[in-house]
């Protein structure tokens, strides 16, 4: 079956193989990366090789990553850059949520001015904030949209019903789950995604757990057609739907490069159906 390589929300068409740039931080998403060098070659290697969708936040680092990205690859060209707000960060690993319309509002102005653009291709909310009215972040939302400071408006971590919630308020155009071949809890929101034309961006992309382990079943198909397990993992996320934009993540070329393969790797139907009833 032909499987589509691009995918196009808010009149912007990118590859379906993008880049997560969580990992060009440090420890806990923390700080900088033990080689700054090392993660802006791995930008601009991603670029070289097609990548023309990268995914980042305000919060990885916190700046961080933003940082990383506009000195290794500004001016940006046909590269879209899709950013986030809605944490509050105070240390390694901790996340707060916090979606109060003026926090929102300035996290967008301060990746702008991070980011060197003056409008952002994709602004993400990283989480609904339970302690502030729903309707108050969507319209935050739908107001920097109607400004032009975002071309597109995304959410993260949301249910069906939250996506059907904003959709009233501000047009989205992608959603951020966690979703793999081993963790699927998400499927019921991909499917929504699918009938909608909404772009499915599934942070966590490689399988893991007892069915990816060295041996184990998915590691076994991998291997019998000479793929890694996140090649396999991959190729299967981009065969699942075509409104599916993976955006595995790494700071080491090499990782990068074994990756980006799976962009040319299409499963068969024995494959795929295996896959599908092994991880079911």
């Amino acid at each position: 079956m032909a499987i589509p390589s691009t995918f196009t929300y808010a009149n912007q068409t990118v590859n379906r193989l993008g880049f997560g740039a969580m990992r060009i931080t440090g420890a806990g998403v923390w700080g900088y990366p033990q080689d700054p060098e090392e993660c802006r070659t791995v930008l601009r290697r991603a670029v070289e090789l097609g990548v023309d969708f990268i995914d980042t936040a305000d919060s990885y680092g916190p700046f961080v990553s933003e940082e990383l990205i506009a000195q290794a690859i500004h001016p940006y060209g046909n590269v879209k850059i899709a950013t986030k707000a809605g944490f509050l960060r105070t240390g390694p690993n901790v996340w707060v949520a916090c979606g109060r319309p003026a926090y929102l509002r300035q996290q967008c102005e301060m990746s702008l001015r991070r980011l060197g653009q003056d409008s952002l291709d994709l602004f993400q909310l990283h989480r609904i904030d339970p302690t502030v009215p729903s309707e108050e972040q969507f319209g935050l939302l739908k107001a920097l949209l109607d400004e032009g400071k975002v071309q597109a408006v995304g959410l993260s971590e949301v249910t069906v019903d939250e996506i059907k919630d904003a959709q009233r308020t501000v047009a989205i155009s992608t959603v951020q789950n966690r979703y793999n071949v081993t963790d699927r809890k998400s499927e019921d929101v991909l499917d929504y995604c699918h009938e909608q034309g909404i772009g499915f961006i599934p942070w966590f992309p490689i399988a893991a757990g007892d069915l990816a382990r060295s041996g184990g079943p998915l590691d076994t198909l991998a291997a019998a057609r000479g793929l890694t397990v996140a090649q396999l993992s991959l190729a299967w996320l981009l065969r699942r739907s075509p409104v599916m934009m993976p955006i595995p993540g790494t700071s080491k070329v090499a990782h990068l490069e074994e990756n980006l393969v799976a962009a040319n790797v299409t499963l068969d139907d024995t494959t795929f159906d295996t896959i599908n009833a092994t991880s079911s």
